[in-house]
């Protein structure tokens, strides 16, 4: 199958999850995240706001021993913002919810872990995104590349292998609600 057929057909099965189940699913996630050493001693990490679905990592965002950074997209790649739980956020590029223009930029140096949103993750650790390529272009580039890098997917999307091209680049970890790999 094809990267476009099988991101249609992960997310359409994503999608038809009950709330109950991607709660359920999600929250073990964060269960496996703050049981994780490379998680509990990062300091400035930088997530996602859960989008169609994706699992959602929000219960964590309010725990007052991690600064929190979120992307905005600006052209074609992310720019980072500090976020709290008290702060603004808005709709923007895609339907995405982001953090306010002005909030604080975080700087590449200050962050200390990446959590990845994935459509799937291979056995091998890389990725199928939703094809933009924004997250390929930031874990490709100078400042990003060295960052230590956790892949947050489903285990019905966590496959033997995907489809690759020449710039996909694995994630160091994969986490699903039963594997921590």
């Amino acid at each position: 199958m094809g990267k476009v057929d099988l991101r249609r057909s992960l997310i359409q099965k994503r999608q038809s999850m009950s709330v109950g189940e991607w709660r359920e699913s999600s929250d073990r996630i964060c269960t496996q995240l703050q049981g994780f050493t490379l998680f509990t001693q990062a300091k400035t990490i930088l997530a996602y706001f859960s989008f169609r679905q994706e699992p959602d990592l929000s219960p964590l965002f309010s725990d007052p021993n991690y600064n929190w950074g979120f992307p905005r997209c600006v052209g074609q790649s992310l720019d980072w913002h500090f976020w709290k739980p008290e702060d603004s956020f808005q709709v923007g590029a895609y339907g995405i919810t982001e953090p306010h223009p002005s909030a604080l930029i975080v700087e590449p140096a200050d962050v200390d872990l990446i959590l990845v949103p994935c459509v799937a993750c291979d056995y091998q650790g890389y990725r199928l995104g939703y094809g933009g390529g924004y997250y390929d272009r930031l874990l490709s580039s100078p400042n990003w590349a060295s960052k230590p890098t956790i892949g947050i997917v489903f285990d019905f999307a966590y496959l033997p292998q995907i489809p690759l091209e020449s710039w996909d680049k694995p994630l160091q970890v994969v986490i699903t609600e039963n594997h921590l790999i």
